[in-house]
């Protein structure tokens, strides 16, 4: 293994990794990280106490960040007639129905969220091969499922973010960008952990958040204090 590099070396100055950090704190520490050339990515990682084998434990929705993600987010909506108007009012990047779904059986993925109408879903299933593995078959929980797809499309576009249990109880959500000031990344992720809080299946037994990291792209994570969390 090669030496560590400077800014690796940098970023181990600023903080104990053994150690955990009030929320407020831990930006604080991401802020002062060295820049890259890019605008990197601020995520929030949880481990929570959960089987998500079990139907019940299983968690998984969407919510619209107060201050957005930073991110241009490409939207498509698979619906036809009145319904296929007002998502482009809403400034869908594609709108269609058997023509656009062809494209994407055809290898087109050129996009970030499908929104779909409940009765083109029959059809949009019979793509779930293609969709589903890369998370972007729609669903009702994540109001990409609707009877109104503009509204649907505002909500993208303008920050939602989608959250989901992986089998060994992870959450991995994406808070804004380093270029964010303070309290935007702040109030994002404390509405994340309210969120996930809230989302906390009646079944489950002792400690719900185990852990908590906060990082950048080229960051190590900063370890949140999971018991202050509500854990």
């Amino acid at each position: 293994m090669g030496k560590p590099g400077k800014r690796y070396k940098a970023q181990q100055e600023l903080f104990d990794r053994a150690s955990f950090y009030e929320l407020g704190d831990a930006v604080d520490i991401l802020q002062k990280m060295p820049k890259t050339k890019f605008d990197e990515t601020v995520d929030v990682v949880f481990r929570l106490g959960i089987d998500p084998r079990q139907s019940d434990q299983a968690i998984r929705g969407a919510v619209a960040l107060p201050h957005g993600t930073g991110k241009a987010v490409r939207v498509v909506v698979i619906a036809d007639g009145p319904a296929a108007e007002l998502a482009r009012e809403a400034g869908a990047d594609e709108v269609g129905f058997e023509e656009l779904l062809e494209r994407v059986k055809d290898g087109w993925l050129d996009f970030d969220v499908m929104i779909a109408t409940p009765d083109a879903m029959q059809k949009v299933r019979t793509l779930g091969r293609i969709l589903g593995p890369r998370g972007l078959m729609p669903n009702p929980k994540t109001g990409t499922v609707s009877d109104a797809p503009g509204d649907a499309v505002k909500e993208a576009k303008a920050g939602r973010v989608e959250y989901r249990a992986d089998k060994s109880g992870i959450v991995h959500v994406p808070v804004g960008k380093m270029s964010f000031e303070r309290q935007a990344l702040i109030e994002n992720t404390e509405l994340i952990i309210s969120v996930l809080q809230r989302a906390r299946p009646p079944s489950t037994k002792g400690m719900y958040m185990l852990s908590c990291t906060i990082s950048s792209t080229m960051s190590p994570g900063v370890r949140l204090d999971a018991r202050a969390l509500g854990g």
